[in-house]
């Protein structure tokens, strides 16, 4: 009996360690994004052990999505959402502002596996770029399957008209910024609000852009770069209290990696993203 009796318990903590290594660490004070103030993106991997993987993992992101290297296809099919509106809290982590769904916000499709999301937050600028632009934002919307495994989409903007799903949030974004650590009640949101406008996305395996920079996380980033405002642009960045003036990983080494543009309809020779 003693025997099984630790036996289960040793399987709860790898569990437990298990889930704990594949979701973004929240604790702002551990890491920041300040080039050599020793937390920084260059030391990630030596302030923790489980962090390692942000030195020396082969499938980092972001990346540079450089056209010579994209592959053209039609066979990864459309994106399947099924998002419904649910209740949400709205949290300042320090280095960035997470609104997250505490009841079931619906999910995405990949590959046949269902992948429910779990919240979503902002990049200034954004950490992938295309062809070596950068943009001035870029929302991750993060999603877990029932392993535990990620799968994040990510929208890139750039400076225009205010986004609407963001207009939604202002209010709320105000009344946390320059707090710590705070959380509040946002009500009920509609993840349908955060448009997309686009069928194309570009598809790669990577991992996830703070530590512990877990690997094997599916990436759709959608091809249909949107507009927001500078305003909106400054409140996320203000709001945060690193002080620093971005909250973007530098982008990683492609390496070996396939990637994808996934196109309706068309023929792999021809390439006019």
């Amino acid at each position: 009996m003693n025997i099984f009796c630790y036996s289960l318990l040793v399987l709860l903590l790898a569990s437990h360690s298990c889930l704990t290594t594949s979701q973004e660490v929240e604790d702002e004070k551990e890491f920041d994004y300040i080039k050599g103030s020793g937390k920084g993106p260059e030391d990630w991997g030596d302030i923790h052990e489980e962090w390692q993987l942000c030195n020396n993992g082969e499938m980092q992101s972001p990346i540079d999505l450089m056209h010579e290297r994209v592959q053209v296809v039609s066979h990864l099919g459309r994106l399947k959402r099924s998002y419904k509106p649910s209740n949400a809290t709205l949290k300042n982590r320090g280095h960035d502002i997470m609104l997250k769904w505490v009841d079931d916000a619906g999910s995405i499709n990949v590959n046949g596996t269902d992948y429910e999301l779990q919240q979503c937050h902002w990049h200034s600028p954004s950490e992938h770029t295309i062809n070596g632009r950068r943009y001035d934002l870029e929302v991750h919307m993060v999603h877990q399957n029932s392993e535990n495994k990620s799968a994040v989409v990510g929208i890139l903007y750039t400076i225009g008209r205010p986004d609407t799903f963001l207009s939604e949030l202002m209010g709320h974004i105000k009344s946390i910024a320059g707090t710590h650590e705070k959380e509040i009640v946002a009500g009920v949101i509609d993840p349908r609000h955060l448009k997309m406008g686009s069928r194309k996305y570009y598809r790669y395996l990577g991992s996830l852009t703070t530590p512990p920079c877990t690997e094997d996380v599916v990436w759709t980033l959608v091809r249909k770069v949107r507009t927001v405002s500078r305003e909106q642009v400054r409140l996320l960045r203000q709001a945060v209290e690193d002080n620093a003036e971005m909250n973007a990983r530098p982008t990683q080494a492609v390496n070996e990696r396939e990637l994808l543009l996934y196109r309706p309809n068309i023929h792999e020779e021809s390439f006019n993203p």
